[in-house]
């Protein structure tokens, strides 16, 4: 039964092969994909924060230095309190310029 339907439909029983070795991979990696969501916004706000408030460079060059394939859904910049906070796929994180000798860290 099997190989008739291998020989009249290959092409569907090579995807079904794929689908399952993606699944299989998927489950292999799912610690990693889970932390996924957070990579875009974290990245984001603490790149730029860096260059804004680290290396002193204008707005519309970190903007552009830290923009990615997947946009962020939400962006703000505090010049008064020198902290970005930075939202991409449901997740939000902030910055904060600490001072000259600790630069830029991710808030908790």
């Amino acid at each position: 039964m099997t190989r008739h339907f291998v020989r009249r439909r290959p092409l569907l029983s090579l995807l079904l092969v794929l689908l399952v070795l993606l699944l299989g991979w998927g489950w292999q990696q799912r610690v990693a994909l889970s932390a996924f969501p957070d990579i875009l916004s974290a990245y984001t706000a603490k790149e730029y924060c860096s260059c804004r408030y680290v290396a002193g460079l204008s707005a519309p060059y970190c903007q552009g230095y830290v923009k990615q394939y997947l946009p962020i859904s939400g962006f703000v910049d505090d010049t008064e309190h020198k902290q970005v906070t930075a939202s991409g796929l449901g997740r939000t994180h902030i910055a904060q310029w600490l001072g000259v000798r600790e630069g830029c860290r991710l808030l908790p």
